[in-house]
């Protein structure tokens, strides 16, 4: 049949859908043989892909089939079918040579019968050999006998004498025919040569020869001696044997020696080729006499082939997130071994997530026995071995790499649970802190992360204004420096997100505490520096005793920890070695009685230092009147005035603070003092012309700065009496405070004095408590203004100045 030609309806018989065998990419396998045929997806039709010959494919084989799969698509359907390859007369009988030469003697009997050469027939059935003829002859005739099978014989029969001197050569056609439509045949050529007698023929010992021989034989292994005897003497005594009837095949494989009748193996056996080898051979003698015997040999079949293991489809990579039972793989096995030596089984080495499910008789499935893990094994390497039960037995291996294709099912995790940064205050904007690092067990996209700052608001303003991060490395980044003033710690959520589809992430908190640093100077609250106009003197009785409280320097500072511990140190005094400052209190006593030659002003130099890596100091003076009268004190208040040359810090703050408020807010707060200072000179101080000061504590301070009021504040064992005719101090056995606290509010102290000031009622108002409200009022503005706080909290500060208030 041509290319192309039809040879079934596969998708009627099996009743499948056209579109189905084409969406599935159905396709054709013929195991170990060339493709004679081909799938049409477009109807279904089974045809002829390549010209086929059934006697290369069949031989003599009485049927010819063609095993064939079809396979349908990742479904791993297989459907198996045969196709009979039906014979044809497309061979001509024809004879092994085309002339036959016999010598014949001529004292031979009318009668005698000569066997020919067969012709040979590859066809079946009534294609095959079915007559002989003769060409027409006075002395020969032709004798066709029935052979085994369909197989014929034919024998040249003498019909009568032949005499060499007549004629010393015949020659003959002899013709063999088929019985195919239109009929084939093939001629040969018979020599017939006339010789002098020879009466006796070539005899073989055994007329058919039956032997076994191992399929895996060596080369040169002899199977068989045959063995023919003549009783004529010299030259019609001589015997020659030769193959009369062998196949191709077994010409290849077998050699006879002409003189001593041995065949011998020369070719390999193979008993999935043939299982058996018939072949004739004829004893012929030097008087042209011959005997043909029979010579079956057969192969016994050994456990020689190995198991043929063929990958046909391999679904890789596959997916972490398929099902069990996916298939990965088909796999082909064949062994061309028979009987036990055939049977294959096959099996996973290794403990692996796959099993193998037999399909058809030669196919076997690989599938999932359960849930793959990409980031538990990323690629399976598959060892599949073939065994059959021959003795011994041979197996195969066969090694395929299977990928898992990966899934974003892992979320980024940080390897902490959660962070502790520690960031010291007044690092430069795009200074690095902190590295984070989280890690997915994912692939590819699936792991790679980027970073961000879960946004929130700290003192009113956004996180991303404070810290950044780099989304590809997790590096924290500050946006600007951090004040530990201000705030000393905050949170922040930094969110690792992968790039899988859809994403997944996670958070994790960072707490950052700020780190101290010694930035900011004591600042002195008390005594403060004179903006009113007032000395700012301390008052001392001359009669005191040594140890006596004189006042107390009171500062603070910003600060925390060491950076906040405060020392206090007199630098200077007008009379060394009169009074001590302590240490850590700042408090300012005595040491020893006065003298009338100490001076009556004593002024103090204090440092404060607080206690940093590089200490940062500020100092104040200290102004102290030793008299026993108020009149000595009036009289050198005229001489007193506020130092000009003060190193403190403060007063370079108050400048630069006053000088950027609104000037017309200060002067109304100067012309308010001044009137309040006015109606207090006119009612109270001078309607006593003598003042005894004999029982006046060593803390009090007289001025116009208001100190008297913060006194109260400082020591509530201080008591203060007021008069129309006169005031009198009493500090009964009073037992005052070491220190005050650091972080004390400044704030607070100016709402004490406030309070203290109006419980002492509207008539009788001190003039020293309004001054000292203001003097911490100021000290306050100049804080808040150094600390650049907004204007609502210096207008907070203004508000608990209530100038309505009636004390004022």
């Amino acid at each position: 049949m041509q290319r192309g030609s039809f040879v079934g309806n596969i998708a009627k018989d099996l009743k499948l859908d056209i579109k189905e065998l084409s969406d599935l990419a159905a396709r054709l396998t013929s195991r170990g043989r060339t493709q004679y045929f081909a799938l049409d997806l477009n109807t279904g039709y089974i045809i002829v892909k390549e010209k086929i010959d059934r006697e290369a494919i069949c031989r003599q084989a009485s049927q010819c089939l063609l095993n064939v799969d079809i396979i349908i698509g990742n479904s791993v359907k297989i459907y198996a079918f045969e196709i009979m390859i039906q014979d044809i007369n497309d061979n001509s009988p024809t004879f092994h040579d085309e002339e036959i030469e016999l010598k014949i003697s001529e004292s031979t009997t009318p009668g005698t019968r000569y066997l020919l050469q067969d012709a040979e027939d590859s066809d079946l059935g009534n294609n095959s050999l079915q007559s002989y003829q003769l060409s027409n002859s006075e002395y020969f005739t032709l004798n066709v006998q029935p052979g085994v099978g369909a197989v014929k014989y034919a024998e040249l029969v003498l019909e009568k004498s032949l005499d060499r001197e007549e004629q010393a050569v015949h020659r003959l056609i002899l013709t063999a025919t088929d019985g195919g439509d239109p009929v084939r045949s093939g001629t040969a050529q018979i020599h017939v040569i006339v010789l002098d007698a020879n009466d006796n023929a070539p005899v073989f010992n055994q007329s058919v020869y039956k032997v076994e021989v191992l399929e895996n034989v060596p080369i040169g292994t002899v199977v068989v001696t045959l063995n023919a005897t003549d009783k004529d003497e010299g030259i019609n005594s001589e015997i020659t044997y030769l193959f009369r009837k062998i196949t191709d095949k077994g010409s290849q494989i077998f050699q006879l020696n002409p003189k001593t009748g041995i065949i011998s193996v020369v070719g390999d056996l193979d008993f999935e080729e043939s299982e058996a080898y018939e072949m004739e051979v004829r004893a012929s003698d030097g008087g042209g006499l011959s005997a043909i015997c029979k010579v079956l040999i057969q192969v016994i079949n050994l456990n020689d082939n190995i198991p043929e293991l063929t990958v046909t489809s391999l679904f890789s990579p596959v997916a972490e997130d398929s099902p069990p039972g996916t298939a990965v793989a088909l796999l082909d096995v064949h062994d061309r071994d028979s009987g036990e030596s055939g049977r294959v089984t096959c099996f996973i080495k290794g403990s692996l997530p796959f099993e193998l499910k037999k399909s058809t008789a030669n196919y076997y499935s690989l599938l999932t026995n359960r849930n793959l893990d990409r980031e538990e094994v990323s690629e399976y390497n598959i060892t599949v071995t073939a065994t059959d039960k021959g003795i011994p037995q041979l197996s195969t291996t066969k090694n395929f790499l299977l990928l898992i294709l990966d899934k974003n099912d892992n979320p980024p995790i940080f390897d902490q649970s959660s962070y502790m940064v520690y960031v010291k205050e007044n690092l430069p904007a795009g200074t690095s802190i902190y590295s984070t690092k989280a890690t997915d067990l994912d692939w590819g996209q699936n792991s790679r992360i980027t970073y961000s700052i879960i946004d929130d608001e700290l003192s009113g303003a956004s996180l991303s204004s404070y810290i950044s991060i780099n989304s590809e490395t997790g590096v924290l980044y500050t946006i600007r420096s951090f004040d530990y003033e201000e705030f000393r710690d905050f949170q922040i959520q930094v969110k690792a997100e992968d790039g899988g589809s859809p994403t997944l992430s996670s958070n994790v908190t960072f707490k950052i505490f700020i780190v101290d640093q010694n930035d900011n100077y004591p600042v002195i609250l008390y005594p403060s520096f004179p903006a009113d106009g007032s000395t700012g003197v301390e008052l001392v009785p001359r009669s005191c005793d040594p140890g006596s409280l004189v006042t107390k320097v009171i500062a603070v500072d910003a600060d925390s920890g060491q950076n906040a511990w405060l020392s206090y140190i007199l630098v200077t005094s007008t009379d060394p070695g009169l009074f001590t400052v302590g240490l850590h209190t700042g408090e300012i006593r005595t040491v020893r009685s006065f003298l009338d030659k100490h001076s009556v002003k004593q002024t103090l130099v204090v440092l404060v230092k607080d206690n940093g890596q590089l200490p940062l100091s500020s100092t104040v003076t200290v102004t102290i009147m030793v008299t026993d009268s108020i009149q000595d004190v009036l009289s050198d208040l005229s001489s007193i005035s506020s130092p000009t040359d003060t190193e403190s810090n403060l007063t370079q703050y108050l400048v630069i603070a006053v000088a950027t408020i609104s000037c017309l807010f200060f002067i109304f707060i100067i012309g308010l003092l001044a009137i309040k200072l006015h109606k207090w000179k006119e009612s109270q101080l001078f309607e006593s012309s003598s003042v005894n000061f004999s029982a006046v504590p060593t803390t009090q301070y007289v001025g116009v700065d208001g100190v008297k009021a913060f006194l109260q504040t400082y020591s509530k064992d201080l008591c203060l009496t007021t008069d129309s005719k006169k005031s009198q101090f009493t500090n009964p056995n009073s037992s005052h405070s070491n220190t005050l606290a650091v972080n004390q509010a400044s704030q607070k102290q100016a709402s004490l004095l406030f309070t203290e000031a109006i419980h002492l009622g509207n008539e009788d108002i001190n003039l020293f408590q309004v001054s000292g409200f203001f003097e911490i009022f100021l000290t306050n503005f100049v804080q808040a203004y150094e600390e650049s706080v907004s204007f609502q909290k210096i207008k907070a500060l203004l508000e608990m100045l209530d100038l309505r208030s009636p004390a004022v």
